[in-house]
């Protein structure tokens, strides 16, 4: 089962490290990782995601809750939550029909047109890792893609409460 893993830390050298040390050590693969500041420049936060089941991912949080540098641990795939993932894809539109069907897409998907090539553009969506592959097999169907690259999710839990130290 996918997992979505937000971890709150101290900003420090190494701290980045040591995670991603303590996922190889275990052989737990990681899908995606993402790193930024928090609104406490001394506070980063990582969200990780992965693939496990109950018991892996029990091992996983209390392993890096034993870390001197991390905070706090939540699973976000446990609470209401939002979760969000920046595409970047380059397509081939070599003439006036895939061109449109192209923008077509875009405009469906409330993806954006960022730059123009004589035969290629580059589109932009933000949205749930679901919506990016349906995004990508229409595309898929329409044009050759040159080349994609996405950021990996970033989360938040919903309401009121935050991921505080």
């Amino acid at each position: 089962m996918r997992r979505i893993l937000s971890i709150l830390l101290e900003n420090e050298p190494g701290s980045l490290s040591r995670i991603v040390g303590l996922f190889s050590q275990r052989a737990y693969n990681i899908d995606s990782l993402t790193v930024g500041t928090t609104a406490d420049q001394t506070l980063s936060r990582i969200t990780i995601t992965t693939h496990g089941d109950d018991r892996v991912v029990e091992q996983i949080t209390k392993q890096v809750n034993k870390l001197v540098d991390v905070l706090k641990i939540i699973d976000l795939t446990e609470v209401p939550h939002i979760e969000l993932e920046l595409l970047l894809v380059k397509v081939f539109a070599k003439d006036e029909a895939t061109r449109a069907a192209v923008t077509r897409i875009a405009d469906v998907f409330q993806g954006s047109i960022i730059d123009m090539g004589k035969q290629s553009y580059t589109l932009q969506l933000l949205s749930n890792a679901e919506r990016l592959e349906s995004f990508l097999d229409m595309l898929r169907h329409e044009s050759d893609i040159i080349e994609l690259v996405r950021s990996g999710a970033v989360g938040i839990g919903r309401g009121d409460k935050a991921l505080k130290g």
